[in-house]
């Protein structure tokens, strides 16, 4: 309600080589059922090698296993952010080639964050991130006979290298650095997947810890007070073009393109404001009769982000006032069970931050979806500043939850009607 990120629930799960750990961590992501749930390996932050390493590692004479193989810099920075709810950038590492992949994967903030490694409970910066430490323990026997089953099928080894390696490097890491970090887990779980009961406890834990911190966000937004508009939020000037435009969109006899066409012109009203608020520079042109005009222009290129799907009905406004915007897009939708809103997709262009942001809702209700979008923004770097929302029409109480989240946020809108039924969280009277 604050604007403030809500702690993700992480969940550490460490052992040795093949010794079922993500098995087990993909089980527990099936038994919680949550639709926010990302599992992260340490597979993905091996350090980049140096040509010498590599030519070692293509000989099986790299001690993949030792805790200096690992970027423990990045791991920490990386569960640091998705524990302040911050998109991450996550490296692919190609055990065949030795060396990361130019793709990464994104992922956005989750409600649980499975970290799983071998090494996982090896750092102290890192086990204190973590809510629950689990260890697999499974038979060396079995661990030895999954890894060479795994890297010959999977990972493009040779049963003599992978033997060699196990010997030199991997059984010895198990002994000096990975069996010794089991006194730091809250959990210990014999045989891996074969242990359905322990699993079973696991999830029950999280479930219950997770329900424990669990509102219902959308629905608690409505308790709050309502307070006076402050100055960020601007409205359009009541005039009889307002009132002529809003009885149409209104009016339930309206034909569609006749709706159509007044939201397109109510968008472009509510763009042309907004370009009063843009930051600009002074600048001096010559005209065609060789004198000078000391005038204005924006200082930032600007980006629409539109928060599907009403917010695609402002687009045509957005590009009728700016021509050359380019468009972004968030789809947040309400979780039917919890009432929180959620993010289904994310597409932003890699240097937004860098772009004066004009976000697009069709309506601010109980601003909860404004909350997320306004929150990805800032997860993207991009400034509070640079980002002013806009809207067809508002109610007190999201204006209200907004302004309370981020102080000073610039709001647009174009009426703001006095009631939300709390059962429905429809606006009254609404369009």
């Amino acid at each position: 309600h604050d604007g403030s990120i809500t702690c993700p629930y992480i969940i550490g799960i460490a052992g040795g080589s093949a010794s079922g750990k993500t098995s087990v961590a993909e089980r527990v992501l099936k038994n919680l059922n949550l639709p926010w749930v990302v599992i992260l390996s340490m597979d993905s932050f091996y350090n980049v090698l140096t040509p010498e390493q590599k030519r070692l590692s293509e000989q099986n004479l790299y001690n993949f296993d030792h805790p200096n193989a690992l970027d423990y810099a990045l791991v920490y920075d990386t569960l640091k952010k998705l524990k302040e709810g911050k998109s991450v950038t996550v490296p692919v590492y190609n055990f065949a080639t030795h060396a990361r992949e130019e793709r990464t994967v994104t992922i956005y903030g989750a409600n649980v964050i499975i970290f799983e490694g071998v090494l996982a409970l090896y750092d102290k910066d890192i086990r204190d991130m973590m809510d629950v430490k689990i260890f697999v323990d499974t038979d060396a026997d079995i661990q030895l006979a999954r890894r060479i089953q795994r890297d010959i099928e999977f990972r493009g080894r040779d049963l003599e290298g992978i033997l060699n390696q196990y010997t030199k490097y991997v059984k010895p890491a198990y002994d000096n650095y990975v069996r010794p970090s089991m006194k730091f887990a809250d959990m210990i779980i014999p045989r891996g997947l074969e242990n359905a009961v322990a699993i079973d406890l696991v999830t029950k834990h999280v479930q219950t810890q997770l329900n424990e911190n669990n509102t219902r966000f959308r629905s608690g937004l409505l308790d709050t007070p309502i307070k006076e508009i402050p100055n960020s939020v601007h409205i359009l000037h009541d005039s009889n073009q307002i009132q002529g435009i809003h009885t149409i969109l209104r009016d339930r006899t309206t034909e569609r393109d006749v709706f159509v066409f007044y939201a397109n012109r109510l968008a472009v009203l509510l763009m042309e404001y907004s370009i009063n608020l843009f930051p600009s520079v002074p600048i001096s042109v010559k005209t065609p009769i060789d004198e000078n005009y000391s005038g204005l222009k924006y200082s930032q290129k600007i980006c629409g982000v539109s928060i599907l799907r009403a917010g695609g009905t402002m687009e045509a406004g957005l590009k009728r006032v700016f021509s050359d915007a380019i468009i972004g897009k968030l789809l947040i939708q309400t979780n039917s069970q919890s009432g929180d809103p959620e993010l289904h997709y994310c597409k932003l262009p890699k240097d937004v931050q860098d772009y004066q942001i004009i976000l697009m809702d069709a309506l601010i209700g109980t601003g909860a979806a404004a909350l997320m979008a306004i929150r990805v923004l800032l997860d993207h770097e991009v400034p509070l500043d640079q980002i002013i929302f806009l809207s067809f029409l508002s109610t007190d109480l999201g204006l209200t939850v907004i302004t309370n989240a981020f102080p000073g946020i610039k709001i647009v809108t174009s009426m703001i009607d006095p009631g939300l039924n709390k059962q429905t969280l429809w606006i009254e009277p609404g369009i």
